[in-house]
């Protein structure tokens, strides 16, 4: 199996960007970053190191922090220049490649690559898709530059060039190649023109990239409490927490039973020991237990001085008269004893910072006889819903209008995390309203989310009031429910906040928080990043699934158990993003890929359970 500590990412930017006016391809800007930062942030996660090919290096690649490879060719021989130089220079013994305008490359790329590579014995794998022709023929079209190739392969490339041929598609010759087949065609479209550049922003941003954004673009509150373990349900751990004791603090007895010699069941058969003692959990035993005894012990109790093995009550065949009898094949030497330090050693860290306490967390902190516990402070996020149509509970409704019902969503959602709200209730489709809101809403709150205005018929006037107070990163993202959604930052008078602007449709609203705002809202909180995504499970389809592909859809779904005892799951229903009510039926969402079509029975997809979210 190729390890991914084994590869070595190479991101080509070495080229001269004839049809983009000869301008820097790489660092031109999409959705708020550039097209570099954008392979980046989908490639560094699937290898283990990662360098760029490039030639004429500025500060703006310097700032990215990774290896800058220029090619070892003069006069820009092309990609495969800069694949040479990548395999020249890795320390590893495998090198992937990839362009720098292809930001939308799949999130599996290297994973898919490599089990091709390995199950066809090969030399290299490249990527290739299936294209439909004007005669409705497939045709399979191969992307050379997306390859991962062993550096072996190395003599074969400079001979290659050395001889002036730089065609990507033939260099390896006779080395064997593994064609590894993606389904989303989509995700290899290369960026050559300012037309193309402006159609692919149109599109929004993919709910990858949006993520990896998201996540790239925030830090933990740094302020820190300490707080009683009993207040300190739901809060984010600011340190380590350091072990003061061994747990368990002696050798004690796993069970209620006889602490006993393992020397004493060297002879095998029938075995007679003397009770010398009995041993309470909390009072050690006073009586030296010597071969030939034994003592009566409880679960927790110390184990006696020298005895290393516990039988349990129930194997004794035999008790009275002060002696126990027991076959000696009943228990193997050294069975039923807990060591000390066996679950934590003093001076151990017993939970690590960023570690979300529930229940179990209180309790271990508690067990080390540690009272207070340093906490990220809470999060305080301000929250609003702008439409001149909503009305607040206890309102009339006029013709036209409706009740409020994301502010309360929100209200939900947010209190499950912890957070310290500010509800700012309603405000009018107005710039000078909103304006104001935001003002407030920055100066009192470490982020801001909005619900509604930010679609493409009400956005106008949004943007010219974020293009005032901050910037905006994206405000479009490739995905059903939740197209609508900003995300950007809020500077007035010395304060600043993130902005999250959600949809105004209910649907979307849960969507976007769920997958996109709640991660990013943990790694503010302190959690550990890891801990950030919520888990997915794989179940089968009940039914077909409709599904767009070259987009991420978020379907709700009902989880049941068939005749078989089975999971599987199927959609509730009509899935639009208005449709509240769905949501209330659901018992968890059904996550379907960019890449992914029409679902078929029985086929297998991700979903997210509802459980302790909804």
């Amino acid at each position: 199996m190729i390890e991914q500590h084994s590869i070595t990412g190479l991101v080509l930017a070495g080229g001269l960007a004839t049809r983009m006016g000869r301008v820097d391809k790489a660092m031109l800007p999409l959705h708020g970053q550039s097209l570099l930062q954008h392979i980046v942030q989908r490639l560094a996660p699937q290898v283990g190191l990662l360098a760029i090919n490039v030639n004429t290096p500025t500060e703006q690649y310097a700032a990215l922090g990774l290896p800058l490879w220029p090619d070892d060719l003069a006069d820009h021989c092309g990609p495969l220049a800069g694949l040479q130089s990548g395999l020249r220079r890795a320390a590893t013994p495998y090198v992937l490649s990839v362009p720098c305008d292809t930001p939308m490359l799949p999130p599996d790329l290297v994973q898919r690559l490599a089990a091709g590579l390995e199950a066809a014995g090969a030399d290299l794998a490249i990527a290739v898709t299936e294209e439909v022709d004007a005669g409705g023929q497939r045709l399979r079209r191969r992307h050379p530059v997306f390859c991962l190739v062993g550096t072996s392969a190395l003599p074969q490339l400079d001979a290659y060039l050395a001889s002036g041929e730089r065609k990507v598609s033939a260099w390896h010759g006779p080395l064997r190649v593994a064609e590894v087949l993606f389904e989303n065609e989509l995700a290899f479209r290369n960026i050559n023109t300012p037309e193309q550049l402006a159609a692919l922003e149109a599109e929004g941003l993919s709910v990858d990239s949006a993520q990896a954004m998201l996540a790239g673009a925030v830090a933990p509150v740094a302020e820190v409490e300490q707080l009683p373990v009993q207040q300190a349900l739901g809060r984010i751990l600011a340190s380590d927490i350091i072990s003061p004791i061994s747990v368990p603090a002696h050798d004690n007895s796993a069970m209620d039973g006889y602490a006993l010699h393992g020397a004493d069941l060297a002879g095998g058969g029938s075995v007679s020991l003397q009770v010398a003692d009995t041993i309470l959990a909390g009072r050690p035993g006073t009586v030296a237990i010597v071969p030939g005894q034994c003592a009566r012990i409880m679960t927790g109790a110390v184990m006696p001085t020298g005895c290393d093995s516990v039988l349990p009550q129930e194997l004794v065949r035999q008790a009275d008269d002060g002696r126990i009898v027991f076959d000696a094949a009943a228990i193997r030497p050294g069975a039923n004893r807990r060591f000390k330090g066996e679950d934590l050693m003093a001076g151990q860290p017993a939970l690590l910072a960023g570690k979300l306490l529930g229940p179990a967390e209180l309790g271990l902190v508690a067990s080390l006889g540690i009272a207070s516990v340093p906490v990220r402070r809470r999060l305080r996020v301000a929250f609003f819903s702008t439409g001149d149509e909503l009305r607040s509970l206890g309102e009339a409704l006029t013709p036209g209008a409706i009740y409020d019902s994301n502010r309360y969503t929100l209200l939900g959602m947010l209190e499950r995390l912890g957070c310290e709200l500010l509800d700012m209730g309603i405000v009018r489709d107005h710039p000078d309203a909103l304006e104001a809101a935001l003002r407030q809403a920055c100066a009192q709150a470490d982020v801001i989310i909005t619900s509604g205005g930010v679609s493409s018929g009400a956005a106008d006037f949004t943007r010219e009031v974020l293009a005032r107070l901050g910037q905006v990163a994206f405000w479009q993202l490739n995905m059903r429910p939740g197209r609508p959604m900003a995300f950007g930052t809020i500077g007035t008078d010395g304060h600043q906040a993130l902005l999250l602007g959600l949809p105004g449709n209910p649907v979307a609203v849960m969507s976007t928080f769920y997958f996109l705002a709640r991660p990013t809202l943990l790694r503010m909180m302190g959690a550990d990043p890891a801990a950030t995504a919520l888990p997915r499970l794989r179940v089968p389809a009940q039914a077909a699934i409709r599904k767009k592909r070259g987009r991420t859809e978020f379907q709700r779904g009902i989880v049941s158990i068939d005749g078989d005892g089975r999971q599987q799951v199927s959609v509730t229903g009509a899935q639009g993003s208005g449709i509240l009510r769905s949501m209330s039926e659901a018992n968890c969402m059904i996550v379907l890929p960019e890449a992914q079509g029409n679902v078929a029975a029985g086929e297998l997809v991700d979903i997210v359970l509802f459980h302790g979210l909804t």
